[in-house]
């Protein structure tokens, strides 16, 4: 089965959060499974892209209204990623450094889109499933079903992964000549709001889409930005599946990026010996437990909380517990957080920006991990603490209520709260430092941690499940 995953990132060519990390991960183990999945994103200027060799095996030109746009399509010639990589380029376009944040970006992504659907019809390839993720990529399902250019592909199951439903792309109708020639008597399935909105018509042109949560699923009837009664329509075509971690970039048994290689059996003296790199690099007391933060400094993922939060759990428990942030975004945030280091120093300290090799370094090295999300549509951060035995401790919505479970509850292993509020994460962390007084418990739960499955595996064939299933649609 040959499928195409199309999106704007993909570990580790080009990353900005959490999308990126699925593309580059889930048609690996799709492909180890049997399927033939290749991935197809945007060409970046990058490390990636300047270190690696590709072959130019298609080019072309594209209509973007009146503008005539060549393209190239980039093969990376080994598969060393475990999937075929495409790069679509595009002079002055589809050749800059970074994926977003652009003030052409809406141009870009029609471009992409269009440039991938001409090459595909022009060399008469026939996949069986194309998979488009997230609304950068949210029209081909519309073009390929309304558009005369692609009628050959009309046929063509497609899958729509939704990994953040509060982005929809929106475009005003002025943009409407960027695409091709189209049935105009089907542009109403474009609209929603009296503008162009592509994750809107994906949802409603796609053969089936996905939330990457089961939990994700119901909530997006309740808050999606604008989208919810369509999300109530559509809900029987929806289905949610638990994104899945790289259990290969993600272990500690072989993880180069942390000081301490570490598997159950020595358990609590790795996560020591990390902790104590981690606690030196910082000036922070590695005696004492360690509750760390990795993440976008936004409103979404509750950032804005940290602050407060921080200053009055380490007021109410002085000497016992230290804090670590790893992350970026609002300069406000920042800046709030910069001056609570100032005033906490030894107990409190952040890192502005982010780091890959130490973000693996504190999943190592933590003992709680704290994640006090608005919306989660799945997380993956939780997933990788769990693999290093560091306790998340979540907000009960999206993917964290899906995939941690209480340690006060039967068989639980993780803590979690409901509120997005300084209260309940103030409450959660008292929890967390009981919890830490009991070492054999928590020894006990690091390790029911360490043994789950939230590999690639499982996940990879849940999605091939799905497209198994669309045999009998089409």
């Amino acid at each position: 089965m040959r499928i195409y995953h199309l999106a704007a990132e993909c570990y580790p060519v080009a990353k900005v959060g959490g999308l990126a990390d699925v593309v580059g991960a889930l048609p690996k183990y799709q492909n180890l499974a049997g399927m033939d999945a290749a991935v197809v994103i945007p060409y970046y200027d990058r490390k990636f892209t300047r270190e690696n060799e590709f072959d130019v095996i298609f080019k072309a030109v594209t209509l973007l209204d009146t503008k005539r746009l060549y393209f190239e399509v980039l093969k990376e010639k080994t598969n060393k990623l475990g999937f075929e990589l495409y790069l679509i380029r595009i002079p002055g376009l589809l050749d800059r450094k970074e994926v977003y944040m652009y003030p052409d970006e809406r141009e870009q992504f029609i471009a992409f889109q269009l440039a991938f659907l001409d090459w595909i019809s022009y060399s008469q390839q026939s996949p069986d499933i194309i998979h488009c993720h997230d609304h950068h990529v949210g029209l081909i399902p519309f073009l390929l079903q309304h558009s005369k250019l692609y009628t050959a592909l009309s046929h063509t199951p497609t899958v729509f992964t939704i990994h953040n439903g509060q982005y929809h792309g929106v475009l005003s109708w002025s943009k409407f000549s960027y695409l091709p020639e189209v049935d105009m008597t089907q542009t109403g399935l474009l609209d929603w709001a009296n503008a162009i909105n592509p994750l809107a018509a994906a949802v409603k042109c796609c053969t089936k889409f996905t939330t990457v949560s089961p939990s994700y699923l119901e909530e997006l009837s309740v808050s999606s930005n604008g989208l919810e009664y369509l999300f109530y329509l559509e809900h029987a075509k929806g289905s949610g599946i638990i994104n899945g971690i790289d259990t290969e970039v993600w272990n500690p048994k072989t993880d180069p990026m942390i000081s301490a290689k570490f598997t159950t059996t020595k358990l609590a003296q790795g996560k020591q010996k990390n902790k104590e790199e981690l606690c030196a690099r910082f000036n922070l007391a590695p005696e004492l437990p360690l509750i760390s933060f990795i993440g976008r400094l936004v409103m979404e993922k509750g950032a804005d909380l940290l602050a407060e939060s921080i200053s009055r759990s380490i007021a109410e428990h002085p000497g016992k517990v230290n804090f670590l942030i790893l992350g970026a975004g609002d300069p406000g945030m920042e800046q709030g957080l910069r001056e609570l280091k100032t005033m906490l120093p030894g107990q409190c300290n952040i890192f502005i920006g982010y780091d890959e090799a130490l973000a693996h370094q504190v999943y190592a090295g933590s003992d709680f991990l704290l994640m006090p999300s608005r919306v989660e549509p799945c997380g993956l951060n939780q997933l990788y603490a769990l693999r290093y035995g560091t306790v998340p401790v979540v907000r009960s919505t999206g993917g964290l209520k899906d995939t941690v479970i209480d340690f006060g509850d039967e068989g639980g292993y993780g803590i979690r709260f409901n509120q997005a509020s300084v209260n309940d994460i103030c409450y959660s962390v008292s929890r967390a430092l009981i919890l830490y007084e009991n070492q054999q418990h928590l020894q006990l739960l690091r390790k029911r941690m360490m043994a789950l499955d939230f590999s690639w595996d499982r996940s990879a064939k849940e999605y091939i499940t799905l497209y198994e299933s669309l045999k009998t649609i089409i």
